[in-house]
């Protein structure tokens, strides 16, 4: 067989699979990757019920099968921040730009910058913003649990934000 005889059979082959009249199965699009455009999902300014100041949250991905946790960008303008929380599941935060503030209840408030990683215990009370002069943005991991991934409290005062 010469070679222009054997690539025109491979070829042919080829052809015949993707036709889908031989016996090669693709890949379930479950089990694809799959690419969420940047920008596609609209941003959401933060609840006033459950933020302090201006917060934008700009969603990347919902908690599903395939990962029980979803993540957003969550950005803080100077001073804003959460009220006080928990999550039944965990949450990671990761410092991507700025000056922020996290405090688990009872312990001092703490600085986070930029490659900071926070851990966030299931159902362990605490709070995160910016810093009071600089905007703050961290991507937010959220575990979630019987559909659930946060439970929200009272607001933290300015009393206790500045408490450092």
């Amino acid at each position: 067989m010469t070679m222009k005889s054997t690539l025109a059979t491979t070829c042919a082959v080829l052809i015949h699979l993707a036709a889908g009249t031989g016996h090669a199965q693709t890949p379930p699009t479950s089990a694809a990757q799959q690419i969420t455009p940047a920008g596609s999902q609209p941003s959401a300014a933060g609840r006033a019920e459950y933020f302090t100041g201006r917060v934008r949250v700009d969603p990347l991905w919902p908690a599903d099968p395939g990962i029980n946790a979803s993540g957003a960008y969550v950005t803080f303008e100077p001073g804003a921040r959460s009220a006080w929380h928990t999550h039944p599941a965990g949450q990671r935060l990761v410092v991507m730009s700025g000056v922020g503030l996290t405090q688990e209840q009872g312990k001092p408030v703490q600085v986070i910058r930029p490659g900071d990683v926070v851990w966030c215990p299931p159902n362990v009370k605490h709070w995160h913003g910016a810093a009071p002069g600089t905007a703050m943005t961290h991507l937010a991991v959220t575990g979630t649990l019987d559909g659930r991934n946060v439970t929200w409290m009272e607001k933290v005062g300015d009393e206790q934000y500045k408490a450092r």
